[in-house]
Formats: structure tokens, C-alpha cells, sequence
């Protein structure tokens, strides 16, 4: 047997060489899906620090009302501190209830470009702040790399950064997917092309995986005639999201766009109160059609940033900095507020405008893979370099 056979043989066994050294990769038994918040969502109008008086004073009109059971606008009690959008109150405070939903406020990254663009790159990327990046680096192609048994799917037209890697990763737009624009004739003869190529492979399993996911989407026709992966739209590309991950994936990626409410975005009611009553039918959705699968699944929510504590002259908030990580999951240690907090006044602000970093995003993504996977120290490390797991004991 030659080194390229040996090498083979490992593959197939799920073994991995790095270093000269043989070693067993964890296998992918759990299912991790990250729903990325485009726009950077108003953290603090969802899990709100109704326990805080500058909050209302900063938002005179955006403030959601302190809890109040006669009150359907009002919040919803999570602490004697933090409490829940009303519009979240049949989705995921039954969750919350249940001990399967945790919220990280002050989490972000150490970004404070508070550029849109910039600060979606640097969460994809997962690559440390100020160093030369490599955009065909994602951290979650990072994170497959390092598993067996893995079956990632990212639900997006194109493959996101947070993909990008040495592996070919099957994407679909899993929002109104029609008839494929290449028929059967075509992949075959395109199939043939590649045929005795390194990208044979790539090319055979794109298609099977094209097919595998239209059909499952076309039997279900009244689904798949609704619009974009967008906060109107997810409930129903949760649930086909759902599906597929409880057949097929078990390591995906979605974003969600719609998320920056510089005007008007209302409080207990109007136009974020929409969007977040979206989101939460959407995950609610999610977790009723992966059924009994969801007792080792794990949704985590993120977005860029959050936005300015304090409301602007056009009854919106601007692009701001620390925001409020969703841990969701059958098998998460739910039903509190977890991470280092301090209290939500004016005197903690960041540079006297949002909500400071208190817990790194990577260390809390470091410290959950742990736990979910069994990661060893060096696999974090090449997942995350630079970065030390905080262990929060979401798992």
C-alpha cells in the first residue's frame, strides 16, 4: 500500500492526518444550524432590560413596555432584569419555559467598524480582528473539517463565507425553488465533462444533492409558492429547513434579512415587532418539524451587532455594537440568561452609545463546539485561532 492508498484508507475510516500525527475525528451525531440576522436586529427591543430605567429614558418611544399581564404590548418577565418581546410570547417563551432556550446578551465581536459588511465578514470568517484575512476560510467549513460523519448544507443562493472552504458545500435557495435550470440531459452531459477530473466529484454530488432537495421542496407545492428567506417569509422555509435536516444535513446555515430598523421600528407593536414575530413562528416551525430529532439539535441565532441604546431623531436606532446571542435546543441548559452582565446604564455603555462586548463571539461559539462535539483544544484552534473557549454551560 503507497502513501496515497494509506492516506485513503484513513479517509474511509474517518481518521485525519495533521502533523504526521494519525488521529480519530469527533463524529457529527448532534445538528447545528446558525440563522444569521442580517442588518444587525435591535437586540436590545427583544431581550430588553426592563429592569433598567435609563432604557426608557434613552427610548421614549421605542421602549416596550415593563411586564404587565393586562398589557399584551408589554414584555414578557424573563429575570428580575431581562425580558422577552411580547411578540415572541407563543414561540419562544414556551421554549424559554422548557429549559431550551438560553440568551447571551453582550456578545459580539470586537469589531467596531459598525460596518454591515465588515462585521458579517468577521463573524463568517471567524479569522482574528486586525490580522490579514483569507476569505476562503469560513469558520463553519473550519468546524465540518474538523468532524465525521458530517452533512453540511448552507441555505443560501451562493455558498456564504462562512462556508468557504477546502470542500465543496451544497447550497440551496431554499425560498420558492422552482423547476432546476438544468435538466437531466444537461447534468448528465456536464456530469461526463468532469468525468477523470478533480472536480468529478464535486460536480456528481452538487447534482445529486440539487435533485434530493427539489423534490423534497416540490411535494410540498403551497409551501414552496411563498417568498425569500426573509423574516415574511421564514416561517415557512423553517420548516422545509426542518425537514431536510432531520433527513439529510445535520451541520447548516441560514440568513435572514430585514433587520436595520433606522426608522420607525416601532416597540411593542410595528415594524420590528413584525419581524421578530416572524422569526420566532419560523423557529417555532423548525423545531415542530424536526420532531423528535430536536432533543440533540442546536439552533444558534446571531447577528453583525447590535444597534445604539438610544433611540434616534427618526424613531429608528442606529448601527451599534454588543448584541444578544439565541442558544436554542432539546438539550441546552435553558430558561436563563447566561454570560457576564453588567447593568444596562448609561455608565456602561460603549464610547456612550451601545451595549458594550462583554463575551467574545468566538469564545462563546468555541466553548458551545466543545461541549456539542467534544472538540479537543488543538481542533478549537484551528477552528477559531487565537480564541479561548468560554465555557457558559449551554450544554
Amino acid at each position: 500500500m503507497d502513501r496515497r492508498d494509506l492516506l485513503r484508507a484513513s479517509l474511509a475510516l474517518g481518521l485525519s492526518t495533521v502533523a504526521g500525527r494519525v488521529w480519530a475525528a469527533p463524529k457529527a451525531d448532534a445538528r447545528l444550524l446558525v440563522v444569521f440576522l442580517r442588518g444587525a436586529y435591535d437586540a436590545a427591543n427583544v431581550i430588553i432590560p426592563t429592569g433598567s430605567d435609563f432604557y426608557y429614558r434613552a427610548r421614549p418611544n421605542l421602549a416596550v413596555a415593563r411586564p404587565d399581564p393586562g398589557n399584551p404590548a408589554a414584555a414578557l418577565a424573563l429575570d428580575a432584569d431581562w425580558s422577552l418581546h411580547p411578540a415572541l410570547r407563543e414561540t419562544i417563551l414556551p421554549l424559554y419555559a422548557r429549559g431550551q432556550a438560553a440568551f447571551v446578551p453582550f456578545a459580539g465581536t470586537d469589531d467596531l467598524t459598525r460596518s454591515h459588511f465588515e462585521t458579517q465578514d468577521t463573524i463568517e470568517l471567524g479569522q482574528t480582528v486586525g490580522r490579514s484575512r483569507d476569505y476562503n476560510s469560513g469558520f463553519m467549513a473550519r468546524l465540518a473539517a474538523e468532524l465525521t460523519r458530517v452533512r453540511p448544507i448552507t441555505f443560501t443562493e451562493q455558498v456564504p463565507l462562512i462556508f468557504r472552504g477546502t470542500e465543496t458545500v451544497p447550497n440551496i435557495a431554499i425560498n420558492g425553488v422552482g423547476k432546476p435550470g438544468i435538466d437531466e440531459r444537461q447534468a448528465k452531459l456536464i456530469t461526463a465533462m468532469y468525468r477523470d477530473t478533480p472536480l468529478a466529484q464535486a460536480v456528481s454530488e452538487g447534482f445529486r444533492v440539487r435533485d434530493e432537495v427539489y423534490h423534497a421542496i416540490s411535494d410540498h407545492p403551497a409551501e414552496a409558492d411563498r417568498g425569500a428567506v426573509s423574516p415574511k417569509g421564514f416561517e415557512l422555509s423553517a420548516r422545509r429547513i426542518g425537514r431536510l435536516m432531520r433527513e439529510q444535513f445535520n451541520l447548516g446555515f441560514v440568513d435572514v434579512g430585514g433587520w436595520d430598523t433606522h426608522v420607525n421600528q416601532g416597540a411593542g407593536t410595528g415594524y420590528l415587532a413584525d419581524r421578530v414575530g416572524e422569526l420566532g413562528r419560523g423557529l417555532a416551525g423548525f423545531v415542530q418539524e424536526i420532531g423528535p430529532a430536536w432533543s440533540d439539535t442546536v439552533v444558534v441565532v446571531l447577528s453583525e451587532f447590535g444597534r445604539t441604546f438610544r433611540e434616534n431623531g427618526s424613531r429608528g436606532t442606529d448601527h451599534g455594537h454588543g448584541s444578544v446571542y439565541w442558544v436554542l435546543g432539546g438539550g441546552v441548559r435553558g430558561g436563563r440568561i447566561a454570560g457576564r452582565q453588567v447593568a444596562a446604564d448609561e455608565a456602561n455603555l460603549c464610547q456612550n452609545r451601545d451595549h458594550p462586548v462583554l463575551t467574545d463571539y468566538r469564545a462563546l461559539l468555541a466553548g458551545l463546539l466543545r461541549r456539542l462535539y467534544g472538540l479537543d483544544q488543538p481542533s478549537l484552534r484551528r477552528i477559531f485561532a487565537d480564541a479561548e473557549p468560554a465555557d457558559l454551560a449551554l450544554i
